[in-house]
């Protein structure tokens, strides 16, 4: 794996992701496209029926020469070539005669690396699933835990915690949503030869695509030019933009945990050491692990940009580029999207440091509240100013927001102190912050469900 920061890779569960990236997986793959096509051409008449069955029959790992493969590839240095060679030798003669026949090597390579990229998708689609999940039952328990809303790094107005969580559920759904939209156009495989224009084939060249596409659940490019990588491209923003919810999510624990602030901690399993050196040292090993590999993942659209401009029907350079962006980027995303999973499900809120911070400016916070209730009796402008003039004595002079509220003669005629109380009480602000935390509580155990279901 090429993540950045994948220490704890050994201890979470990868819902078998990681094996994907196999070498033994990439072989299996190559040899489904080998076996499909076979079987497409058949069925157009393009090659002998017998010649598929056998192929079909040949494309099985176990009977690979491996040994001979890197025999043959030390010898001819081609990276596909020595693979063919062997399956043709695992087949009848005569049959091995119609191995891929009519295409190219990137066509095969090309369209076996998006079906690889389709089956970590859908593992993908689960953690999304199950990060939501997690996100539901943490919004509904924490949808009345009031705590400082922040804006410009400062206290704004209050919300609650479950309101902050169903700020990361909205973007997850937007986020599962983007994924399955994108399929269509990302999944697509390629057997147009050697420049995309089926001249090896021409009369069946594109029935026996489609039919390709349809035998290994992908999709068939309707124009199959080795020069097109936009649909890479896509993706791979799209991964970006999936670790960027993340990112967020990894940030505001990271920082929160600080003991100035003690809002949160991660979940914390007995005998895990954070330093060499300070033994009461417990850092936010999940957080910091999805910070570093979601800024290393963002470097890598542009990378890809750079390279799927190369001119004419088809360059190496770029292939060779996209085949290691694309993996790099799975592996990231992945170790991005596992640590997000187990931090959502582990972490630890707590409500009374939440409140605590709340109260913290001694009901300033709930200016707003005061200057609106005002607002009725004076207009917006003169309540401002007023509040304005009120604040700003607090934040100079030291005392507190209650005391220079009652002591202004307007207020202490409009309201009594009780009330006064009230308006700057954090609970009695939090607009719909309850209300909001619920709906995208159920929201989001309804799509966790459907993605369960579907996947």
């Amino acid at each position: 794996m090429r993540a950045l920061y994948d220490s704890k890779s050994k201890t979470i569960n990868d819902r078998g992701i990681k094996e994907l990236f196999s070498d033994e997986e990439k072989y299996k793959t190559w040899l489904l496209f080998e076996s499909a096509l076979a079987q497409a051409q058949a069925e157009e008449g393009f090659i002998p029926e017998q010649a598929a069955r056998d192929i079909k029959e040949a494309a099985k790992v176990e009977n690979i020469d491996f040994e001979e493969m890197d025999r043959i590839y030390r010898e001819i240095g081609h990276g596909f070539v020595p693979f063919l060679k062997v399956l043709v030798k695992a087949c009848p003669e005569e049959s091995g005669k119609y191995v891929h026949y009519g295409i190219t090597t990137q066509n095969i390579q090309q369209s076996s690396q998006l079906y690889m990229v389709k089956q970590v998708h859908d593992k993908y689609i689960q953690l999304i699933g199950e990060i939501l999940g997690n996100l539901s039952k943490l919004a509904e328990e924490n949808k009345d835990a009031v705590m400082p809303g922040r804006t410009h790094g400062r206290h704004a107005t209050p919300i609650t915690y479950g309101y902050k969580v169903s700020v990361w559920i909205s973007e997850f759904i937007e986020c599962y949503e983007r994924m399955r939209e994108v399929e269509k156009r990302v999944f697509k495989i390629m057997m147009g030869g050697a420049v995309g224009t089926f001249s090896s084939m021409p009369e069946v060249g594109p029935n026996v695509q489609k039919r390709v596409a349809e035998l290994t659940g992908m999709y068939a490019m309707e124009v199959p030019s080795r020069n097109i990588s936009t649909h890479k491209i896509e993706y791979i923003m799209n991964l970006a933009l999936m670790a960027n919810i993340c990112h967020k999510i990894g940030e505001e624990v990271y920082s929160t945990t600080l003991e100035e602030i003690g809002e949160i901690s991660e979940g914390f399993s007995k005998g895990t050491v954070g330093s060499s050196t300070m033994p009461h040292k417990i850092n936010p090993k999940l957080a910091k692990g999805i910070v570093a590999n979601s800024q290393k993942l963002y470097s890598l659209p542009g990378v890809g940009m750079y390279s799927s401009v190369r001119p004419y029907e088809g360059d190496s350079s770029s292939y060779m580029l996209f085949d290691g962006i694309l993996e790099e980027a799975l592996e990231l995303t992945t170790e991005i999207l596992l640590r997000t999973e187990e931090l959502t499900r582990t972490m630890v809120p707590h409500r009374d440091r939440m409140l605590q911070n709340a109260l913290r400016n001694k009901g300033l916070d709930n200016c707003e509240n005061v200057m609106m209730e005002l607002a009725t009796k004076l207009g917006k402008d003169q309540a401002h100013s007023l509040m304005y003039e009120i604040a700003m004595k607090t934040a100079a002079e030291g005392e507190d927001f209650y005391s220079n509220l009652i002591k202004n003669e307007l207020i202490a005629s409009e309201f009594t102190e009780e009330e006064v109380r009230d308006m700057i009480d954090p609970r009695n602000y939090i607009g719909l912050s309850e209300q909001i935390a619920e709906e995208e509580a159920k929201r989001a155990a309804a799509v966790a469900v459907e993605i369960a279901n579907d996947y």
